[in-house]
């Protein structure tokens, strides 16, 4: 169960990486800003201030989730380190999954974004509390 928390969990932060760079980096870019149902490069502009702000935050999850498996996997005896490191991987996964809620909550278009961004932080939190209450 450890091992599955951990891989999902770095999935999870790959994945909100790969957001921040197409929200923080890339957003102006067509490719981009028609990924997110943006219709045009004036709209890509205006937004531009907005994404990128939302972009740190999927990088800050990202950071929490990856430095929490770090700490698990060198600290995996129940110390006050792996004790952190699951307390990282639940705070950053368990946003991450609240937040693709809200996104599935906000209509119908946005379900498969909330699934594939939800997915991974769901299969890294469940196995990660049957792991340690066991």
């Amino acid at each position: 169960m450890i091992l599955a928390s951990l891989l999902f969990a770095f999935l999870a932060a790959a994945l909100h990486v790969f957001i921040f760079t197409m929200e923080s980096l890339t957003w102006t870019k067509p490719a981009t800003w028609k990924r997110f149902s943006i219709e045009s490069q004036e709209n890509a502009e205006i937004t531009k201030p907005l994404a990128y702000n939302q972009g740190f935050y999927n990088l800050f999850l990202a950071v929490g989730a990856l430095i929490g498996a770090g700490l698990v996997v060198f600290g995996a005896d129940g110390s006050a380190q792996d004790v952190a490191g699951w307390t990282l991987i639940f705070a950053s996964c368990g946003s991450m999954l609240l937040a693709a809620l809200v996104l599935a909550l906000s209509g119908r278009k946005y379900l498969r974004a909330a699934i594939t961004q939800g997915a991974t932080p769901l299969l890294a939190v469940v196995p990660g509390l049957l792991a340690v209450s066991l």
